[in-house]
């Protein structure tokens, strides 16, 4: 592969077994060696790794908030990102119909790819050297982390906010689900008692609109929520 040289430099590392890094580019769809087991390896490495700096960078962080931070980091669209930044997809290997199908820019496979060559570099070198790579690719993530308490879902925050001030928790309500079976749009009410404040909102599931809801009275609680 004379593009390796290329793929070398943006990953800082190059690979002394070629056999290796060409199975972590290959995709499932070219064949039996594939990117599959060297992505379960790379996978592993890379929670270790992620938690391990997290868990050393902030002491004051309980576990559920290293959890979040950890997870927040090691997401497939994080991980499709990344390999977008280094443009790693232009090295994969694919089946023709993967190919028409555009899974060479797919998140998923992207995020894949990403775990394997981390999981090749550890058995080309050593778990230093993997370490060092996933430190390089998530330099910029780790030094610009979002706090904790923002990676917190809208409903939650909303919550732990109100019961800081001993007050009762939001009351949510569906008030009307419109459209067919596979496009529904549901309308959710939520409710403040104590700052008689209720704010709907629209979205494709219950969830996401009791999320949307919360969001949008965080966004105005220094108006909705006085102290």
């Amino acid at each position: 592969m004379n593009e390796l040289p290329r793929l070398y430099k943006r990953l800082g590392y190059e690979f002394k077994d070629e056999s290796l890094v060409e199975e972590a580019l290959s995709h499932r769809s070219v064949g039996n060696i594939n990117y599959e087991r060297l992505e379960y390896l790379g996978d592993s490495l890379l929670n270790f790794v992620i938690a391990d700096v997290i868990h050393e960078k902030h002491p004051e962080l309980n576990e559920g908030a290293l959890s979040r931070l950890r997870a927040s980091l090691v997401r497939g669209s994080t991980l499709a990102m990344i390999a977008r930044e280094l443009e790693l997809g232009e090295f994969l290997r694919m089946g023709t119909g993967e190919l028409r199908s555009g899974g060479f820019n797919r998140d998923s496979t992207l995020a894949d790819l990403v775990e394997s060559l981390i999981g090749a570099t550890y058995r080309d070198a050593d778990f230093f050297t993997a370490r060092d790579l996933v430190l390089r690719l998530f330099a910029e993530r780790l030094n610009n982390i979002t706090p904790a308490e923002e990676l917190k879902d809208p409903k939650t925050r909303l919550q732990e906010l109100l019961q800081g001030r001993g007050l009762e928790r939001p009351v949510y309500s569906v008030v009307k689900t419109e459209g067919k079976s596979h496009e529904l749009a549901f309308t959710v009410n939520c409710q403040i008692s104590a700052y008689d404040v209720n704010v709907s909102a629209v979205a494709s599931s219950r969830r996401k609109a009791e999320q949307t809801a919360a969001a949008e009275i965080l966004d105005q609680a220094s108006v909705l929520l006085p102290q």
